[in-house]
């Protein structure tokens, strides 16, 4: 009986988890439509939106990893969503978006470290490092006076990256992997944002800026446990 009630939870756990993947998905559509369709009250309601099902993803985290890193997780999420929530005022909130993304990454870089995660190789930090110190040198001719927030915002989403590949290398399994590349696709989505405020705008910016921004968030929460309890599930 206690085998057979704790299967029907699980099943109706990882049921859950699917529903708020397919959530994401589907309001990160939305979200991206509304920019193309000209509805900017789709992006009002779907951007946000979105992170809320993907912080309910991290919520869900079933003690394959320690609350510390679950916690960490969750307030770099939560600042991810005020950060979308600046960006997308019709007034211009570029520094205050900047300035909550940065924490996020803060949050991040402490959470790939905590538990030993750290313990990769140091090198781990270099290919990014060589990275985005090209890419700030491409960018600075159009930063103006945003040169030293976005110099500081370059090293910590590099930082955040590089220790995102220093645990994974110093403890190889999906978990770590998801996060792995959860943090490379946020730092593909934020290197876009910057070509197109900075440098060279295009039409197709927003929806690779806002495509891997989402689904790299949605890695990083379910590097939280949820992914490889899927996994094991599937």
């Amino acid at each position: 009986m206690l085998s057979s009630v704790s299967l029907r939870s699980q099943v109706l756990g990882h049921a859950a988890n699917l529903l708020l993947i397919a959530l994401t998905a589907a309001s990160a559509l939305l979200c991206i439509g509304g920019h193309y369709l000209g509805r900017p009250w789709l992006v009002y309601v779907f951007k946000p939106l979105t992170m809320v099902w993907v912080i309910a993803l991290a919520v869900q985290a079933d003690g394959a990893t320690t609350p510390l890193y679950v916690g960490l997780v969750i307030a770099g999420l939560l600042f991810s969503l005020a950060g979308d929530v600046f960006l997308m005022l019709p007034s211009d909130r570029f520094v205050q978006g900047l300035a909550s993304f940065l924490v996020a990454h803060l949050f991040y870089v402490v959470a790939f470290a905590s538990d030993g995660g750290a313990a990769g190789p140091p090198l781990a930090l270099l290919p990014y490092a060589v990275a985005g110190g090209l890419a700030y040198a491409w960018l600075r001719p159009g930063l103006g006076r945003m040169g030293l927030p976005v110099a500081c915002y370059v090293v910590a989403i590099c930082a955040m990256a590089g220790f995102a590949l220093a645990r994974w290398l110093g403890a190889p399994g999906p978990g770590t992997l998801l996060a792995l590349v959860g943090a490379s696709l946020f730092v593909i989505s934020d290197a876009v944002l910057a070509a197109n405020r900075f440098r060279t705008p295009f039409s197709a910016a927003q929806a690779l800026i806002l495509s891997t921004y989402f689904a790299g968030q949605c890695l990083i929460a379910l590097s939280t446990g949820v992914g490889p309890a899927l996994l094991r599930g599937a």
